[in-house]
């Protein structure tokens, strides 16, 4: 009888492995999760808010330039009248429009709702009712439009609808017309009024006006391509050499009236206006888009739609230029955002490196016993990649997952390729780092001291690698900068990254040294805390240097993020301030208008407001040249000013300092006055007494201080005198000084003094820069980067204070048994833990405040900071050092150390000491 083989019990290991040891499943699985999260978030919130821009961007252009406009004239005079007239009717522009709707290339689509089609007539006709309005004794000049589903956009507010009575021909004498409120008012016109249009065969066209029209969307393209549909206009006369006006409106006929303007002579032109519709674009088809549109108006789809309409059809849009526009801000803007993803993607990689080196010196022991009883590298590697996947590649799908739903609108397989690239960092990192250190049994040796080390050849060549790297990052950003020819090159974005990694490689150098001298002044002392925690502190471990380079990588991104967000916030106070001159600003609207004492009295009198100060601002005045006739002189804005108020208020503004002393006129009216000048107008001027001439006098000038700006003035070329010694010295400007002015109050008190005062304000101006979704969405990427990096910080303090946890613990407990006391323990935990910590917080607010002294000339924070600002987007916006995101992140090291090292001897002081002191049990 044969005895059945009863297998061997074997557990499955990674299943005890788990069990085990948990906790570092789930704070490694945590850990990848966040990570995964980040990198499977950035690319998804850049696609995001660049698809959200490039809807913004269409949206809100103005239909004039958004709107694909296909036109053609009518058809040839040598067809039939019959073919001319089918032409013009309703059917056949509406069978053509949903041709066109079709054959449109992708991704252009047309958003069927706010697009129309009809006809009208491209030439005024002038109109001689004697009823109607003539400004300049100058007739008004009609067009006439046939536009489609009319009803559809308008409410009727008066009369009725206008209609067809029966089929409309070239012979047709009579048609329909509706006008908008604002035309009606205008021109004076109501249901019931009419206008003989001339015709080409002597026989008026009657036009009767049946109904009032309100807009119902008055922006939308079809009240607003062509202006005149919505409202009339005063137009000027060409033909005049006077400044004389006609009024230009448009009267809009039944749908179906359109070959009744065959027989005017207003030259009438069929029109499909198609809407771009915006809602199914990504920033990924913003070059495809642009193909499309340069094809639609000159390339083969005009030819496709040619073919639809007619031989001599023509495809005009502006859509390519705001598609150049919206190219032209994200390409400015993509390589600083790529600086920040860079040096958070290289922090984060470091931080996992570190945990892999924490688990790994965890099992040391437990590895090389496998190693000792036989186990292969590959073996052990491969239970290494097992239990490490089973909590990796979940945790990175789950990451991924969490992107994907919180962050809509994006392609997914950047993301999947960002928490792919995690997962596979960490499944095989950790398993190569670890098996890596058992290829040959490993003896109880020569400890490997910070403080004896000596670097070896191999690590001086990979350093001095590095260092040409990063000073050739360095000088490739100072000189290309982060502009569009910079996009794409992965060495300046780098560039931060590569500055912080060659500072934490030369602080390893010079960390042994400061340790040296502080060992042996402590060696003096009476006590023992402070030389052991130095004697511990030198015995760390020379190739473990992995947490001070993650804080310096961590601490410098976090300062660069910070300081760019800086350098955004003063470019856009600074250019809201060039533009108002001052917190708040009052002024006449078009031509100077004098103020009141009683507007002054009414604006110091309003709440917030800590100054004001009225100044004489005259335009174009005429600067004698130096050399040449005085057709060759050179304009500039003269400010005539009170000094000393005016120079406290240009000091409260944050604006150069003025002299007022200088400044003060010496005499009355009629002397040469001293003058502060922009530079350009002080080598203009140059020395001595110069004249200045305006349409309200003239006087001499002396400049006798420079400044490259001042309060009020947004020119380059300006001067600025005593206002005491100017032919006309009433004040035409009012300049509040205020923290918050209440905006409400100074409107009122403008308009109580006269309907031709505005009022700007410095507030409302710097909100106008920021309405970009490209420029808020580039600045929550770097807001995510500075908390990102402090938190990357915060956390390889802690895992660098867990790896050697277990030994500190140790330590403790036999130094315990030879009467080292609880607050001792404290005190030798914290000032083991110090050096290291305070090396980190120091190197990291040197190196980050050298990486942007470094880089700031070649980071341009214009487009992130000014784009699409108006007339206050004309400054600079430089990158500076931002103290609260350099010293913030530092602080929070050194006291989370200080915190962790005295947690850690509260908690060893509550513990038993038996296991830790186990004989050759370091675990």
């Amino acid at each position: 009888m044969t005895a059945t083989k009863i297998p061997a019990a074997c557990a499955p290991w990674v299943r005890t492995r788990l069990r085990t040891a948990p906790g570092v499943s789930v704070a490694l699985a945590l850990l990848v999760f966040l990570t995964a999260f980040l990198a499977a978030a950035f690319p998804r919130a850049v696609d995001a808010y660049e698809t959200k821009a490039l809807r913004h961007d269409i949206g809100s252009a103005s239909p004039a330039r958004s709107v694909l406009e296909v036109s053609t004239p009518p058809p040839s005079l040598g067809l039939p009248r019959e073919a001319r007239e089918k032409a013009l009717r309703e059917e056949f522009l509406a069978d053509s429009y949903r041709s066109l709707v079709k054959v449109l290339p992708e991704p252009v689509r047309a958003d069927v709702p706010r697009s129309s089609f009809g006809v009208h007539t491209t030439k005024p006709v002038v109109a001689d009712e004697p009823w109607l309005p003539r400004p300049n004794a100058l007739p008004p000049q009609f067009r006439y439009a046939a536009p489609s589903a009319l009803a559809e956009h308008g409410e009727l507010s008066a009369g009725r609808w206008p209609e067809t009575h029966g089929e409309v021909t070239l012979d047709t004498r009579e048609v329909e017309a509706a006008v908008t409120e604002e035309t009606a008012r205008e021109l004076g016109m109501k249901p019931g009024s009419t206008i003989e249009v001339p015709t080409q065969n002597g026989k008026p066209l009657t036009v009767r006006v049946t109904g009032v029209v309100t807009p119902l969307r008055p922006e939308s393209g079809y009240w607003s391509v062509d202006p005149l549909y919505r409202a009339p206009s005063l137009v000027p006369d060409p033909g005049s050499s006077d400044p004389v006006f006609y009024w230009a409106a448009t009267l809009l006929l039944a749908p179906d009236s359109g070959p009744a303007l065959l027989a005017t002579t207003g030259e009438p032109e069929l029109y499909w206006r198609l809407a771009p519709d915006a809602s199914g674009l990504t920033s990924a088809d913003a070059p495809a888009l642009r193909t499309a549109v340069t094809s639609l108006k000159s390339g083969p789809e005009l030819l496709k739609v040619r073919d639809l309409v007619s031989p001599t059809t023509t495809v005009s849009t502006g859509l390519d230029a705001v598609l150049d526009t919206y190219t032209a801000v994200r390409t400015a803007i993509s390589p600083v955002v790529t600086v920040a993803a860079v040096g958070i993607g290289a922090v984060a990689a470091v931080v996992l490196l570190m945990t892999g080196g924490l688990i790994g010196a965890r099992r040391h022991g437990e590895l090389a016993l496998l190693r000792s009883r036989g186990g292969s590298l590959a073996g052990i590697g491969g239970r290494l990649l097992a239990e490490t996947a089973v909590a990796v590649v979940p945790a990175a799908a789950l990451g991924l997952l969490v992107a994907v739903l919180l962050i809509g609108e994006a392609r997914w397989w950047p993301a999947a390729v960002g928490a792919a690239s995690v997962a596979a960092l960490v499944c095989l990192v950790l398993p190569l780092r670890t098996t890596l250190n058992h290829r040959r049994p490993l003896l109880h040796g020569a400890r490997d001291d910070v403080v004896d080390a000596r670097p070896s050849r191999r690590r001086t060549v990979v350093e001095l690698t590095l260092l040409v790297l990063a000073a050739g990052a360095v000088a490739a950003l100072r000189r290309r900068g982060t502009g569009a020819d910079s996009a794409g090159d992965p060495l300046i974005s780098a560039a931060p990254v590569l500055v912080g990694l060659i500072a934490a490689l030369v602080l390893v150098r010079l960390y042994p040294l400061p340790l040296r001298l502080a060992s042996r002044s402590v060696a003096r002392l009476r006590g023992a805390v402070g030389f052991l925690a130095l004697a511990r502190a030198g015995r760390a471990s020379a190739s473990g240097m992995l947490p001070l380079l993650a804080l310096l990588v961590a601490l410098t991104t976090a300062a660069f993020g910070g300081s760019v967000l800086a350098g955004i916030a003063d470019a856009r106070d600074d250019a809201a301030l060039r533009a108002v001159g001052a917190d708040a600003r009052i002024s006449g609207e078009g031509a100077p208008t004098p103020l009141t004492d009683a507007l002054v009295r009414k604006v110091r009198a309003v709440d917030g407001v800590r100054e004001a100060q009225p100044v004489r601002v005259e335009y174009g005045v005429a600067l004698d040249p130096v050399t040449g006739s005085m057709a060759d002189a050179k304009r500039a804005t003269l400010l005539g000013v009170d000094p000393e108020p005016y120079a406290r208020l240009a000091r409260e503004s944050g604006l150069p300092s003025v002299p007022a002393g200088q400044l003060k006129a010496a005499g009355g009216k009629g002397t040469v006055l001293p003058a502060l000048a922009s530079p350009s107008v002080a080598e203009r001027l140059g020395g001595g007494a110069h004249t200045v001439r305006w349409p309200g006098g003239e006087i001499q000038v002396e400049v006798v201080a420079v400044r490259a700006r001042t309060s009020a003035v947004d020119s380059p070329d300006f001067l600025v005198v005593d206002a005491s010694g100017l032919p006309v010295s009433d004040p035409t400007t009012l300049l509040v000084g205020g923290a918050s002015p209440d905006a409400k109050a100074l409107r009122a008190a403008a308009a109580e003094t006269g309907p031709g005062f505005t009022v700007r304000l410095r507030s409302e101006e710097r909100a106008t820069l920021v309405d970009s979704p490209l420029q808020s969405g580039a600045g929550q990427i770097y807001t995510a980067a500075v908390a990102a990096g402090a938190g990357y910080a915060l956390l390889a303090v802690l895992l660098s204070l867990l790896q050697s946890a277990p030994e500190r613990t140790t330590l403790l407990a036999r130094l315990r048994t030879m009467g080292l006391t609880t607050r001792q323990g404290r005190r030798l935990l914290a000032y083991e833990a110090m050096p290291q910590a305070l090396l980190a917080a120091a190197g990291g607010l040197l190196v980050g405040w050298a990486t942007i002294a470094l880089l700031a000339p070649g980071v341009d924070l214009a487009a992130l900071a000014l784009t699409g600002g108006g007339t206050a987007a004309q400054g600079s916006a430089t990158l500076r050092t931002d103290a609260v995101s350099l010293v913030l992140p530092a602080l929070g090291v050194v006291l989370l150390t200080a915190t962790v090292a005295g947690v850690q001897a509260w908690w060893a002081s509550r513990q038993g000491s038996i296991k830790e002191l186990r004989a050759g049990d370091t675990r």
